[in-house]
């Protein structure tokens, strides 16, 4: 099968792939998910789009777990925005989330909660109460290439599919 963006050597349909995933990523994969096989060593952007197809990079999306803070309570939310741009934590998702502090989430945090290797994480699996922020601009992308919840991989997704997904709020101006 050939992907529909990038030029990947070994691309399946997500479902058929689901061994290679974290279990909560494995059972929420759908038919128009595609798994591609990447190098671990060039999972993050840059070398990643010098690997895989420059033009990946207007069609990458990182996802990145924040913590909200009121008083006591904290709330673990996810932001997906193209890795063009940077998550706004401290005006959009703070707001958002009606928290009086947000940061990204330490990575102990982070791995632990979604199940799911730093550097690889995906909105496809997160923890169903978990508010899942995602920018417009990823919605409106034909295409969009993020983490598979491994550092071996990724999931290349139509950008209207993560609108879907639970917990998924779309917002203008997510990504600054």
């Amino acid at each position: 099968m050939r992907a529909p963006i990038g030029n990947f050597e070994d691309a399946q349909p997500a479902t058929d792939r689901r061994e290679l995933l974290p279990a909560s990523v494995a059972a929420a994969v759908t038919a128009d998910m595609i798994h591609v096989d990447t190098d671990p060593g060039k999972a993050d952007t840059a070398d990643f789009v010098a690997a895989y197809g420059p033009e990946l990079v207007e069609l990458s999306a990182n996802c990145v777990v924040v913590a909200g803070k009121r008083g006591q309570d904290v709330t673990l939310a996810a932001c997906v925005v193209l890795s063009t741009t940077r998550v706004d934590v401290n005006g959009v998702v703070r707001r958002h989330l009606g928290v009086r502090k947000a940061s990204f989430a330490a990575m102990d945090v982070a791995v632990g909660e979604t199940g799911m290797e730093y550097g690889g994480i995906t909105p496809v699996g997160l923890p169903a109460a978990w508010p899942l922020l995602i920018d417009a601009a990823v919605v409106d992308t034909p295409y969009v290439v993020i983490g598979s919840g491994a550092r071996r991989g990724k999931l290349i997704v139509p950008g209207k599919s993560l609108a879907a997904l639970p917990g998924a709020v779309v917002l203008a101006d997510l990504g600054g």
